[in-house]
């Protein structure tokens, strides 16, 4: 059974940073796209990056471009994070998902196997 796990999340002020960390268990890992989503409270799921199983391709929600990095190793099976440059509104808790595709998608319906998220909360 795939198990996706994510770490790296905490407190942080604004304009601080933070590198979340996900690693997917299964040999699938590195050919499969991964995504990062995010929930906050009273708000719907919503899509923040995306990398596909090669790391060549990412895509990103334009409320966070320029400031996050999808990145992955698959040797390690895990994807990262990296956020920079923080904002309250970035407060969250973020979610890593394994997708049953080799490429990138926004969409959360293309993501087979999730984790259960780990809380980014940015203090102003």
């Amino acid at each position: 059974q795939v198990q996706v796990v994510e770490s790296g999340g905490g407190l942080v002020q604004t304009g601080g940073s933070l590198r979340l960390s996900c690693r997917a268990s299964g040999r699938s890992f590195s050919v499969s796209g991964m995504g990062w989503f995010r929930q906050a409270p009273g708000k719907e799921r919503e899509f923040v990056a995306t990398i596909s199983s090669s790391g060549v391709t990412t895509h990103y929600a334009a409320s966070v471009k320029g400031r996050f990095t999808i990145s992955r190793d698959n040797a390690k099976n895990t994807v990262y994070l990296q956020m920079n440059s923080l904002k309250p509104e970035d407060t969250a808790v973020y979610y890593c998902a394994r997708g049953y595709y080799t490429g990138t998608s926004p969409n959360p319906r293309d993501y087979e196997y999730w984790g259960q998220g780990t809380q980014v909360t940015v203090s102003s």
